[in-house]
Parts: C-alpha cells; sequence; structure tokens
C-alpha cells in the first residue's frame, strides 16, 4: 500500500516566515503584576499566531494569588507568552510576556535573559503590585518604559503623578495604551525603541 500524499509537505504560514530583509533582531519583555494584560498585548500586536500557556486557574491558587480587581479572571499565564512584530522592513522584535503571578516570578530570570529592555504594563486599579516589578528590573539594568493600561471604569490620574508615585526617573517614558489595540500596542513598543535609542546614543557620546 503506497502512503505517499500528492499534497505538499505542511509548514509554516507565509505570514509567519521571517522577512528576508530583516537585518536585527531584539529580544523585549513585557511585564507586570497579575491581571495587567500582558497576554492581551502580546496577542494584539504579534504578526504571528502567539504562543501562550494560559491555564485555568484552580482552587490551589485561592489564598495564594491575590485576584483583587480581576475576580472575574479565569485563565493565568504560567510560563511565558510570545509573539513577533516587524517594527520595519530590517528590526524584529521578539516578545516574550512573563507570568503576573508572583509563585511563579521565579521564570523571569530565564526571561530576561539577552533581552535588551522591557515593557512594565500597569493597572491604575492596583498600582501597589507594580512596585516590585519595577525593583526587579532596575536591580537588573533592564531599561524599560511604563505603559498605563487603560481599563474601562479604572482611575485616571495625571502621569506625571503616577511617575512620582513611582518614583520614575525623569528620563524614563511612561505613557497611556489599550493592550487590545494592536495600533496602540504598537506604539509602546516604538516608545520603547526610541527609549532605547536614546541611551545608546548618551553611552556613546560619554
Amino acid at each position: 500500500m503506497d502512503f505517499r500524499s500528492s499534497d505538499p509537505p505542511a509548514g509554516p504560514r507565509e505570514a509567519d516566515i521571517l522577512p528576508q530583509t530583516a537585518a536585527a533582531a531584539v529580544k523585549v519583555v513585557i511585564v507586570g503584576g497579575f491581571g495587567v494584560g500582558k497576554t492581551t498585548l502580546v496577542g494584539a500586536v504579534s504578526e504571528i499566531k502567539p504562543l501562550t500557556t494560559e491555564e485555568t486557574m484552580t482552587r490551589a491558587g485561592v489564598g495564594v494569588d491575590d485576584t483583587w480587581g480581576v475576580a472575574r479572571k479565569i485563565t493565568t499565564t504560567v510560563a511565558m507568552d510570545f509573539g513577533r512584530i516587524s517594527i520595519n522592513d530590517e528590526l524584529v522584535l521578539y516578545l516574550f510576556g512573563t507570568p503576573g503571578q508572583e509563585r511563579f516570578w521565579f521564570l523571569w530570570r530565564g526571561l530576561f535573559e539577552g533581552a535588551l529592555g522591557a515593557v512594565v504594563l500597569l493597572d491604575t486599579r492596583r498600582l501597589e503590585i507594580s512596585f516590585d516589578v519595577i525593583g526587579r528590573l532596575e536591580e537588573r539594568g533592564v531599561p524599560f518604559v511604563v505603559a498605563v493600561n487603560s481599563f474601562p471604569g479604572a482611575p485616571e490620574h495625571p502621569l506625571e503623578e503616577l511617575r512620582e508615585a513611582l518614583d520614575l526617573p525623569p528620563a524614563v517614558p511612561i505613557l497611556v495604551c489599550d493592550a487590545r489595540r494592536r495600533e496602540s500596542s504598537r506604539d509602546v513598543l516604538l516608545t520603547l525603541m526610541r527609549y532605547l535609542h536614546s541611551q545608546a546614543a548618551t553611552q556613546e557620546a560619554m
């Protein structure tokens, strides 16, 4: 019996193939507390089908995971999210979303390796969960920008007030975004790229 098929062998979708013009690839990490929108941002902006490791939340997390403000959330990232976006014909960003629950933060070390920069996503309803996140980035010396995810009904604060509350240096960009929208999420990544470029230029001038 001949099991050979006349169909061509399966391969990657055309949309998933890295452009031949790509000359540089940059690893970027999307960080933040539980339920701030990291998986949503990666999924919204990725030009390939994102890889997610979301699992249904179980009773094991009761009393362990802080779900205040996101009580309706039924899934959580247990390892990472992964996506890709071409900023232009030559520059490609590989996006790695970290798990938000503190019991999975031990995975951050591996995800940070080789990362050129990071995006910190904030939820103004739960601003306090961002302090440890920012502290970890500062300890590792990872440059980052802060993006305030605009959840419906969330309190709105002037960005400079948020900067002061988070004790951010004046040079660190902070902006508002909607992680559900591709254009808004892409603007966040472009802001990070401009910030990294300006930092590199400053270091070269020293």
